[in-house]
């Protein structure tokens, strides 16, 4: 597919891969980097085609080491506030309309935890780490780390983790729910793949409302939550696919969805 400086974009069937491509600098993320994955998120969006999006760093040892600290020194107050900032980009992820895995086969720290929060599930090899450790530079983790780290795992385990800078392994991840999955390194791809093989097997325009029913409804109260979830079902119960996934199951064969 299109090539890229930092990273590589491989396709395999219905599934993309985004790698992060930079292991001399244990795929730490650049501004360079940022554009080029909101780039591919582009190109792939318009590809209908690809039904699932799988986030990983090239090499056994980096997922993503976190932001390029050398751009970072030179950061002032308004450049949070700038367009293709790493906050606005992990946003993008979170909310784009295909699924996201992170497949973290090292280093998570910083910007690279952050990045594998915004996708919808992250699966760990038992040698990942993860870890926010940007107060030992004065600042906070400033890409979504501070809220989505907080509900995913619960407020007083992302305290620990971001007032003390601890670094957790697989294992770890998997037990305070930071990862829905940990495997041995060798077993990693073939997890991910299995995973994103059941959500292509799904309907995607239920897989799309799901997330935004998800999303949107985690943001609100639960009684507007049930409303939002209520319309999504409302769309849903409108479309071919809805009668093709019905007869489909009457019928016990495989559904052949078209997202219409």
């Amino acid at each position: 597919m299109d090539q890229f400086d930092n990273i590589k974009l491989k396709k395999t069937g219905r599934l993309a891969y985004i790698l992060i491509d930079r292991p001399e600098f244990r795929n730490a993320l650049n501004k360079e980097t940022l554009e080029d994955i909101v780039a591919a998120l582009n190109l792939l969006r318009e590809d209908e085609t690809v039904g699932c999006i799988i986030f990983t760093g090239t090499g056994d040892k980096s997922f993503a080491a976190g932001a390029d600290i050398g751009q970072l020194k030179q950061k002032t107050a308004l450049d949070v506030f700038k367009p293709g900032a790493m906050q606005e980009v992990y946003d993008l992820i979170e909310m784009y309309d295909k699924p996201t895995i992170a497949m973290v086969n090292g280093f998570a720290l910083g910007g690279g935890c952050e990045l594998a929060l915004a996708c919808d599930i992250r699966v760990a090899s038992s040698n990942a780490k993860f870890g926010l450790p940007e107060l030992n530079l004065s600042i906070i983790p400033g890409a979504g780390g501070t809220q989505r780290l907080a509900r995913t795992v619960g407020k007083g385990k992302a305290l620990d983790m971001i007032l003390t800078g601890k670094i957790i392994d697989g294992e770890e991840a998997y037990r305070i729910g930071l990862v829905s999955e940990v495997v041995p390194p060798e077993q990693l791809e073939a997890k991910a793949e299995e995973i994103a093989e059941k959500i292509l097997s799904k309907g995607p325009l239920a897989v799309k409302l799901a997330k935004i029913a998800v999303h949107t409804g985690f943001e609100t109260d639960q009684k507007t939550g049930l409303i939002i979830e209520k319309l999504a079902q409302a769309i849903l119960f409108s479309t071919e696919d809805k009668n093709e996934g019905t007869a489909a199951f009457l019928e016990k064969r495989k559904p052949e969805f078209t997202s219409r």
